[in-house]
């Protein structure tokens, strides 16, 4: 009967294990959609009305016609004229506007980058100590130094910003998903990030 109990639980456990994860990821893509569609109804409502498109084919046609024009901006600024235009516009017009510098430099620091932030997960003593912290690292700067993001448990959206001395930071050879996984779970299933850090200060 014990047998069978476990069995059983087992089972389900192993279940959830693999539905959840989709089930997550399902719903995730489905709000991303409903925002995208919420942003461009206006446009999808005009090519129902005027083309007689269902809705669907509409937001599709709709998204096209959007990364398209992106694509053809971002060919059109490679030129002299659309550089000028460009530095013109915005040291005219949007140099103005509530926030855009800031908008700016946030969107240039992500895509301007030869190594995307977020990719190094990091065991850090933020606080020069024996205390080590689950980080990643989002900088490395020219004088020694990094910048890491230390996010908070069971919620990785939220964190706190250091900057430590090379000495301070160990990036260990775990991946992203592998860590975000220790952070949601608040530090269970963290065996994989200990030994990594112990093979490395131990090799």
């Amino acid at each position: 009967m014990d047998r069978l109990k476990s069995f059983i639980k087992t089972s389900i456990i192993g279940g959830l294990a693999v539905i959840l994860p989709t089930a997550l990821l399902i719903i995730i893509f489905k709000w991303l959609f409903v925002k995208i569609t919420d942003i461009i109804q206006p446009l999808t409502n005009l090519f129902v009305t005027k083309t007689k498109f269902q809705e669907a084919a509409a937001d599709v046609i709709v998204i096209a016609i959007i990364l398209t024009v992106f694509f053809t901006v971002g060919i059109f600024v490679r030129t002299k004229l659309g550089q000028f235009m460009q530095a013109y516009f915005e040291s005219h017009i949007l140099k103005i506007a509530p926030g855009y510098s800031t908008i700016k430099a946030i969107v240039t620091q992500f895509f301007n980058r030869k190594k995307s932030p977020f990719s190094t997960v990091a065991l850090v003593q933020a606080f020069e100590n024996d205390t080590l912290m689950t980080a990643f690292i989002t900088d490395q700067h020219e004088n020694g130094l990094y910048t890491v993001f230390v996010p908070t448990g069971p919620n990785p959206t939220t964190g706190f910003v250091f900057h430590l001395k090379k000495e301070y930071v160990h990036p260990i050879g775990v991946s992203v998903q592998e860590a975000f996984q220790s952070i949601i779970s608040c530090g269970a299933g963290s065996d994989n990030i200990i030994d990594a850090y112990t093979k490395q200060i131990t090799s």
